[in-house]
């Protein structure tokens, strides 16, 4: 009877550890640690078209994770898609003339905000906002695009000998 309710509670033991694994590793991968992690420095970029773009993207400088999107909103006056970044304050130093792309990770991964560092011996601070911009690449204009040249009997230029 002893031996029964030991394994019993052996098993019950290694269920609860095999759950709060489980449970760690879905916040690992779902990045949820970083929800309340909004301290940094605010800076603005606007975009013609973001694609897929969502809220809590990363925002990246040479491959490293920099930041992350925090909002996303519409310019009223130019129409034009506005994402607010949240820089890490330990990447202070981003010169103003620093250029954002949207980027996609992958071949149809999700799309994230790229970074640029620019040559400038200013610094952009809370508020600033990146002025080179380049918007997302959205695969069905492009797939369109290389329908209506095909369908237009548009051709590759001559080659030359």
């Amino acid at each position: 009877m002893m031996k029964q309710k030991n394994l019993e509670l052996a098993v019950g033991l290694f269920v609860a550890l095999g759950l709060a694994a489980f449970f760690m590793l879905a916040i690992k991968v779902s990045d949820l640690s970083s929800l309340g992690n909004d301290e940094g420095y605010r800076v603005t970029a606007h975009f013609e078209n973001i694609g897929g773009l969502k809220a809590r993207a990363p925002v990246t400088l040479g491959g490293v994770r920099v930041g992350r999107v925090v909002g996303i909103g519409l310019d009223p006056q130019s129409y034009e898609a506005v994402v607010t970044m949240s820089i890490d304050p330990k990447y202070d130093r981003l010169p103003t003339d620093s250029s954002a792309s949207i980027l996609t990770s992958g071949l149809l991964g999700e799309q994230y905000v790229g970074l640029e560092p620019g040559g400038m011996d200013s610094y952009l601070k809370e508020g600033g906002t990146l002025k080179l911009t380049q918007s997302a690449l959205v695969l069905e204009k492009l797939i369109g695009r290389v329908f209506t040249n095909m369908a237009s009997g548009e051709s590759a230029p001559p080659k030359t000998p």
